[in-house]
């Protein structure tokens, strides 16, 4: 019989919860405003689970084009109103975290995001007590995916 694993470290967006085609959708309109014309199928292809202070950076290192100093806080800003309907869990993954925390495994969620954003998706699919329990952001270590600083954080707090 297999050995289970010490530890489950879920990303959030994509994993437990389906934000990815809201969020795509909007910063392709956004960075579309701001002179990068693009689309949801190119923000969904080369954004999608990355944190916007990296999308920023990318942008701006490799064009002409300046979002603004404000750029990430006026999207975290509008990430309670972009996730306030239409977010749903992924399909069976609470079921799946039940099953890993029903074995004893520990488990938590390490992800791009903000904590605060974590409580918007999360709470909206009421998965939010399942993960309050530990719950990791690239906002705590200094460099964020695809580094695997966050993951080894996690581990680490985690034991």
């Amino acid at each position: 019989m297999p050995e289970l694993p010490k530890l489950v470290i879920f990303d959030c967006d994509g994993i437990l919860v389906d934000t990815e085609n809201l969020a795509n959708r909007r910063l392709a309109e956004w960075l579309t405003a701001a002179g990068y014309p693009t689309s949801f199928e190119y923000c969904r292809k080369n954004f999608s689970g990355r944190s916007m202070a990296s999308v920023q950076k990318e942008i701006e290192e490799e064009t002409s084009v300046r979002l603004g100093a404000g750029f990430v806080d006026r999207w975290n800003a509008g990430l309670p109103d972009l996730f306030a309907h239409g977010v749903e869990a992924i399909p069976y993954v609470r079921e799946f975290v039940e099953a890993v925390r029903s074995a004893g495994i520990a488990y938590c969620v390490a992800t791009s995001a903000r904590v605060s954003k974590m409580h918007i998706t999360l709470g909206q699919t009421g998965l939010l007590p399942l993960f309050e329990h530990a719950m990791f952001s690239s906002t705590m270590v200094s460099r964020g995916k695809p580094f695997p600083d966050l993951f080894l954080h996690a581990a680490k707090t985690m034991g």
